[in-house]
């Protein structure tokens, strides 16, 4: 579903699938009133060359009802899988914890990975590995 970077597309597909009911708002792209009639709940999932440093993002885009696909993120840990896990397990919990104390995840994320780096070698080592990589193309959608 979308992208980190096809921000403003992802943000409005995922509150469009999460509400029952959304009242027409052309303010945000959305031209008729829908009613999903109670249909089950859909969860956003984030998938794609995500990795620990892409954390803060994804908590603050998605929130805690979403499924992050790290398949790289993981596996390319240079201790294995195992301790790939356990990053993005860190990572995130940090995160959430950061929000759940009022922290602006969108400016302080990087710090925020920097300090929980400092109690988790994992999350450390995997800071160290994908700190060059960069995924800087420009959003598919342009609306």
């Amino acid at each position: 579903m979308g992208s980190v970077v096809g921000e403003k597309i992802t943000r409005l597909i995922e509150h469009l699938l999460r509400d029952d009911y959304v009242e027409k708002d052309r303010s945000r792209e959305i031209y008729f009133t829908q009613d999903w009639v109670s249909l089950p709940g859909v969860l956003p999932v984030a998938s794609g060359g995500i990795h620990v440093w892409h954390m803060p993002a994804l908590t603050e885009i998605f929130g805690d009802d979403s499924v992050l696909q790290f398949g790289g993120g993981t596996l390319g840990h240079p201790w294995g899988n195992a301790p790939g896990a356990v990053a993005n397990r860190v990572a995130l919990e940090a995160c959430v914890q950061a929000r759940n104390e009022g922290r602006d995840l969108a400016r302080e994320g990087n710090e925020i990975i920097r300090e929980a780096s400092k109690w988790s070698p994992e999350l450390a080592a995997a800071c160290e590995v994908w700190k060059e990589i960069k995924f800087e193309f420009p959003a598919m959608d342009t609306l």
